[in-house]
Formats: structure tokens, sequence, C-alpha cells
């Protein structure tokens, strides 16, 4: 089961449209009451990294979430904003964030000649055996951003990408993944991830 954590922000519908179209039961959770012990979990994210925190915390469903990943080890896949919550502050605000991981979020350089924000198709490069990325060749993904996750843990990165500087585009420690770029607009690369992630 995947359940995808709905707290105001995100593609919710295209998440849950792709996962009915591969047969994978999928749920939209917007309360405590609606989690199930053993499904996996998204956490979307679109917008500045305070605005996100906030509508988390105010959802009622932080202490939750927070007991399912840290405490009962169930895997979960934050997407764009929802992958830099899971560090422990970000450059692009105050508020601190999940501290599921060990990193801080940056704001990509400037005076590299490329605009801001990153936005469109990049390519990425991923670590071998990495069961996010089974079967798949040449990827691609589409990216909307200007900051990304800088790990402070050896190990975490398992994909990077190239925008002026080489930046972390995929992480992993233990049961928490998270993508820079949003697998739900990448055509079949996305497709793929998302059926891979369902089964980890």
């Amino acid at each position: 089961m995947i359940q995808i954590i709905n707290y105001g922000l995100g593609n919710i519908k295209a998440f849950q449209t792709i996962y009915e179209r591969l047969n994978i039961p999928v749920k939209i959770v917007s309360s405590v009451k609606q989690f199930e012990p053993e499904g996996r979990l998204i956490l979307p994210g679109v917008g500045s990294f305070d605005w996100a925190m906030n509508r988390l915390n105010a959802s009622g469903m932080r202490e939750m979430i927070d007991k399912l990943v840290l405490e009962d080890k169930v895997p979960v896949l934050g997407i764009c904003v929802g992958m830099q919550m899971m560090a422990k502050q970000s450059e692009e605000g105050t508020e601190p964030g999940l501290k599921w991981i060990d990193a801080v979020v940056k704001r990509l350089p400037k005076g590299t000649g490329l605009p801001l924000p990153h936005m469109g198709w990049n390519e990425i490069s991923t670590a071998p055996g990495q069961p996010l990325f089974e079967e798949m060749e040449d990827t691609r993904f589409y990216f909307l951003h200007s900051y990304v996750v800088e790990p402070e843990k050896t190990g975490l990165t398992i994909a990077k990408t190239e925008y002026g500087i080489s930046f972390t585009s995929a992480i992993n420690d233990q049961n928490i993944y998270g993508v820079q770029f949003h697998p739900e607009k990448s055509h079949h690369w996305g497709v793929k991830l998302l059926e891979n992630f369902a089964k980890i």
C-alpha cells in the first residue's frame, strides 16, 4: 500500500493516478486515523521550505509520520521540497526541518551562467545497486528547484546531477529515500521509479 501524505502541497492526484495505472494499492492520507502501519509513504512538496514545514506541522500528522519513519522504519520517499524537508535546516528559511537525515539545504550557486530556478529535463548519474533505480537506463527526470540537499553524512547520495555544479539529486538512509526531481512529471522514467519504490 502506498500512502500519499496530503498536507495541502504537491501533485497528490498525479501520484495516485500513476499507482492506480500500475495496479498498486494507493490511498491519500489527510489525517492520523487514515494511516496504515505497513503502507509505504510518499511526502510530496512544492513551494518554499518554511511554507511546506508549517503546513505539515499544522496538519496534525507530524507526530505520526515521525513515528512511522523513525521508529517503525516504514519506507518513505520525499519528492522535491519533500526531500529537502527531511534535512536539518534550509538556507531558504528559518524553520527547522524534519531532521530525518544528516544534511542541510543550500541554494544553487549564482554565477554559473545558468538560470535559476533549475527547470526542465536533466540526466542523473546513479550509484550502482540502488533498488530505487533498478532496471533503469539513460535516466532523465524533470526538475524545478533553486535549492539542493547537501548531505553531511558520507554515503547518503545515490544520484547526482550536473547543473553548473554537481549536486545530490537522490538520497537514501536506511528506509528514507528522497529525490530532488519530480517523478510524477517524468514520463516512463518517473513511473518506473515509483514502481520500484513500491517494491522496497
